[in-house]
């Protein structure tokens, strides 16, 4: 079976989110992080927790953790086996903060509609 397409959301201003927040990461997370989507590319829907889990209409959390810290992305699935990363942050609280799954549906809603209307993203 095909590996999955990962693509990093883009706003209408050309803003990369998730890719920012990848970058603003120490070396080891950054690693780690990218290990993590691979494994998301090679499994897709298959992969489940530890190292991802749905939170909400859609919205998943790729997870990672160095030491005593955790960070997180938020992805969506598309058609034709994409998945799409909408943004990241370090997780502090044991829930994950419902302005950052917010932030995911806004992205993912922004992303459809512009797929419909034909402006790329």
């Amino acid at each position: 079976m095909s590996r999955f397409e990962v693509e990093f959301y883009e706003t209408a201003r050309g803003e990369q989110p998730a890719k920012d927040f990848l970058l603003t990461l120490d070396k080891k997370m950054r690693a780690k992080m990218a290990n993590m989507i691979s494994l998301l590319q090679d499994n897709g829907y298959e992969l489940r927790e530890p190292y991802s889990k749905h939170l909400s209409e859609g919205i998943f959390e790729l997870r990672a953790k160095v030491g005593s810290d955790n960070t997180r992305v938020l992805y969506f699935f598309y058609a034709d086996r994409h998945i799409i990363l909408t943004n990241g942050f370090i997780k502090k609280t044991q829930k994950t903060p419902s302005k950052e799954i917010d932030r995911a549906k806004k992205y993912r809603a922004d992303y459809l509609r512009r797929r419909r209307t034909g402006n790329e993203c």
